[in-house]
């Protein structure tokens, strides 16, 4: 009988075994690999894009706030003789310097330091023209934001001032951005914003012929703030009644010449009860 020997399976070794694989594979693999490098670097870029996006709108957010909260969070930059002017807000932007030299029911008597304006003559019969004040403002704009020799950005300031004029002359009073002065000759108004106080005398010269940079000098005025609206009518009665109250002063006496200028502190957006305005005109120490 013969007997059935165990078979052996002998395995035979072919060159792909389970520890090695075809040279297709390791390609498909490196391409994978490769794939997913140049995925992760696209991804990486948009992350790095997306960063520095957000960090560009947080930083133009920040500014935007800060430029928000000077309007919406003014300080309260004078002191308050009623209820009118304790509801009054200034923006926190520069404005010209003054010291108060006597304050009473009435008015207040301010000596102002000097300063530069850019001036430009608007069209119109009054002060308060809507569209001649429109046209003259977006041109000193211009200037202020970049239309000039130096191409430079300059700040804003406060108030706003529109002035008066005598014939004979234009007399430069007060403080800060931009002031409307009236030819009686001619029916011209002038507008003139206040430059920053950094530029000195240093101030880029205006592309526009229509602009010219002068200096205001130091001078004393006579003030009386008001809230509200401001029109040529009540500009007229507010100046009759500081005239008349200035007669009676112990000290001082309204210069001779002197014309009415009306500052307005706030943007357009304000409510009329936030306003702050004021009129003033130039004053002299009376003769001993």
């Amino acid at each position: 009988m013969i007997l059935n020997r165990p078979s052996i399976l002998t395995t035979k070794t072919t060159p792909y075994s389970s520890t090695r694989r075809p040279a297709t594979a390791d390609k498909r693999s490196r391409r994978t690999v490769a794939a997913m490098s140049a995925l992760e670097a696209r991804i990486s870029l948009v992350f790095a894009i997306a960063t520095q996006t957000s960090s560009r709108a947080q930083r133009l957010l920040m500014e935007l706030a800060s430029e928000t909260a000077k309007y919406a969070f003014p300080n309260r930059k004078f002191e308050s003789r009623n209820l009118e002017e304790a509801l009054m807000s200034v923006p926190d932007l520069e404005t010209v310097e003054f010291k108060v030299l006597r304050r009473n029911d009435d008015y207040e008597i301010r000596e102002v330091e000097s300063y530069y304006i850019a001036e430009t003559t608007m069209p119109g019969k009054y002060g308060f023209d809507f569209t001649g004040a429109s046209q003259s403002f977006n041109v000193l704009a211009e200037y202020l934001f970049g239309k000039n020799t130096k191409q430079k950005q300059m700040e804003m300031t406060t108030p706003v001032f529109t002035r008066r004029t005598q014939p004979d002359g234009e007399k430069m009073d007060m403080t800060t951005p931009v002031i409307t002065t009236k030819d009686e000759d001619l029916g011209n108004w002038k507008m003139s914003f206040v430059m920053p106080s950094k530029y000195g005398a240093n101030l880029p010269l205006p592309k526009e012929s229509s602009v010219t940079i002068k200096e205001v000098p130091k001078r004393v005025v006579a003030v009386v703030a008001f809230a509200g609206f401001v029109t040529d009518q009540e500009v007229e009665r507010r100046e009759t009644v500081l005239r008349n109250s200035l007669k009676n002063d112990p000290e001082f006496c309204i210069k001779e010449g002197a014309s009415v200028e009306v500052a307005q502190y706030n943007p357009p957006f304000t409510l009329p009860f936030n306003r702050r305005n004021e009129i003033a005109l130039e004053v002299e120490r009376k003769q001993a």
